[in-house]
């Protein structure tokens, strides 16, 4: 009985149990609260935000997280860190010490 009343209510007036959030006129240029991103994935969604095709969008995401896991394979350089050269911690702690 009562599952005959709830598709009899579902049948003849379905919008009883929808968010009014789903009426309400889309604005292309501001996101709904309930979509935005966590701060995680800002640099994805300003990516697919800033290119308007969708192929590109992801093209060039899927290229953006590319060259982050590519990263720390290319590093290559044979300096040593501030830590055996005295004149480059001078050097950055007299910048340190400018600002």
């Amino acid at each position: 009985m009562m599952i005959t009343l709830l598709f009899m209510i579902l049948s003849f007036s379905p919008d009883i149990f929808n968010d009014p959030e789903n009426f309400s006129k889309a604005n292309p240029l501001v996101t709904p609260q309930h979509i935005k991103p966590e701060w995680y994935f800002l640099f994805a969604y300003g990516i697919l935000r800033s290119i308007p095709n969708k192929l590109g969008g992801t093209i060039a995401l899927i290229l953006s997280v590319t060259i982050l896991m590519t990263l720390p394979f290319t590093h290559t350089s044979n300096l040593r860190s501030m830590t055996f050269r005295p004149l480059a911690q001078f050097t950055f702690w007299t910048l340190v010490a400018t600002f």
